[in-house]
């Protein structure tokens, strides 16, 4: 099946930069259930759609086809990588969605997947959690380290499946390319935010 998608262009610390389409085209509030948590009736793109049934609905079968996704577009864009380097998850799953999807990726361009290439080196509050953008700069100062050995000299696609504010990508993109000395780094995202463009 092909996906249709609406990139767009993202703008930070990278030499291009990518989100392949909106995450959610419309969310109302529809009440609250018997616990007093809110409900909403969600709409999401369908790579967004896609996307929530691999994280929440731990439906695996969709990986193939994000992965053909977004081959299609690295392909269609001629960006010529080296490595793709998954985003860290910023919380402990039993199956890692950006890395499974960022495996299926790699076996389609024939370019390694550095899964481990950048750790976090200490805990952070969750940033979903944290609107203000320079708060969350400041809260991943010093957040990350790579592995130099693995980056330098090479042109890679920092990979991620959700862009909000940018801070994160921004953080990892910095350290590839400066302690990491990486040739170059872009950047690509499943899906964004609607308020983050």
């Amino acid at each position: 099946m092909n996906v249709q998608i609406k990139p767009k262009i993202l703008q930070g610390d990278w030499k291009q930069g990518f989100a392949l389409d909106v995450h959610t085209t419309r969310s109302v509030l529809v009440g609250h259930n018997e616990y007093g948590h809110p409900e909403f009736d969600t709409k999401r793109s369908p790579l967004g759609e896609l996307l929530y049934r691999l994280k929440y609905k731990r439906d695996e079968s969709v990986v193939e086809e994000i992965a053909d996704t977004v081959a299609k577009f690295i392909k269609g864009s001629k960006i010529g990588i080296d490595a793709i380097v998954p985003m860290p998850p910023s919380n402990v799953r039993s199956s890692q969605p950006v890395l499974q999807i960022a495996n299926a990726l790699g076996k389609r361009l024939g370019v390694p997947v550095m899964g481990k290439c950048v750790s976090k080196t200490k805990r952070t509050p969750q940033l979903k959690d944290v609107y203000n953008y320079e708060e969350r700069r400041k809260l991943l100062e010093g957040v990350f380290t790579v592995n130099r050995d693995q980056v330098t000299g090479k042109s890679l696609l920092l990979f991620d499946d959700l862009y909000r504010s940018g801070a994160t990508m921004n953080a990892v993109s910095r350290e590839l390319a400066k302690k990491g000395e990486a040739k170059e780094v872009i950047v690509l995202a499943l899906t964004h935010t609607r308020s983050s463009l």
